[in-house]
Parts: structure tokens; C-alpha cells; sequence
């Protein structure tokens, strides 16, 4: 594994061990160049997918964003960090149990709309405000309407 403070090709293992949701191992690494620690996470990846997006523009499918998604929702909002990996990961074992090697983006973002409405609403009526480009504030106040009548926490 490449450093990357000084781009030096190899590391050695000094601690692993699972994630606390046991979707990933967790690996500390120190670099046999400069000594530096860092961390890295393996995942398995079942197929390489690719993301449709709106315009028909592909690109590699990125659990990351996924993950930037959710905490940018639910910043400040107190939701324990485990039921946010729970989250995403359950998101990401959906896309890759699909089957498909493409998915449209608009199908992820309806399961993020999804887990979130479960998980806050708050954090839901924040993600739809991006997803669904509200703009302006009766925007938020049909949507947030509508959360209320479905019953949202």
C-alpha cells in the first residue's frame, strides 16, 4: 500500500480488525520509508458498477459519496455514527445484490430519500432540498407538509 505522506510503495500491517458494522477490515499501517501511520479500510466488491447519471454520463459507482451524502444530511443531528455506517452500507449491499453492473443515480438517491426518512427527518427533508433542487421556501414547506403527514419522526 502506497504511502501517502511520502509515496513510498510499501507498508507494513501493524493492526487489523473489523469494522463495527463487519462490512470492512480496518488495517493500521506504517509506511517502511518515512514511519508514518495511517489507516486503510477493505471492502469486498462483488462487481464493478457504474452510475447512470442524469445525461447519460457514466462513472465508477463510489461508496464514498454515499457516505459524504448522509453526514452532510445529518450534521449536527446527534445520529450515532454506527447507525450511519448501517445506513450506508445497507445502501451500498442493495446497489450491488441489484444484479445490474449500471444503475441510474436517480435509483441511489431514492434509496438514500429512503433510508433517511427512516432514520431522521430532519436529516431526510435536508437530503431531499439537494436531491430534489427545492428553490425556494414553499419548496420546504409542501415537502416538509407531506413528511408530516406520512408520519416522520
Amino acid at each position: 500500500m502506497r504511502c501517502p505522506f511520502c509515496a513510498h510503495d510499501d507498508s507494513q500491517v501493524k493492526d487489523s480488525r473489523p469494522t463495527e458494522d463487519n462490512t470492512s477490515i480496518r488495517r493500521r499501517r506504517q509506511c517502511e520509508s518515512c514511519g508514518a501511520r495511517f489507516t486503510t479500510f477493505e471492502r469486498v466488491q462483488l462487481r464493478e458498477l457504474t452510475v447512470v447519471k442524469s445525461g447519460e454520463k457514466r462513472e465508477p459507482f463510489d461508496r464514498e459519496k454515499i457516505e459524504t451524502s448522509v453526514a452532510l444530511a445529518t450534521r449536527k443531528r446527534g445520529i450515532d455514527q454506527e447507525r450511519l455506517d448501517q445506513l450506508v452500507s445497507g445502501i451500498v449491499r442493495q446497489v450491488e445484490t441489484m444484479g445490474e453492473s449500471e444503475i441510474r443515480a436517480q435509483a441511489i438517491g431514492e434509496m438514500v430519500m429512503d433510508g433517511l426518512r427512516q432514520l431522521d427527518s430532519v436529516a431526510y427533508i435536508r437530503f431531499a432540498s439537494v436531491y430534489r433542487d427545492f428553490s425556494e421556501a414553499r419548496d420546504f414547506e409542501e415537502f416538509a407538509s407531506s413528511v408530516r403527514d406520512i408520519g416522520g419522526s
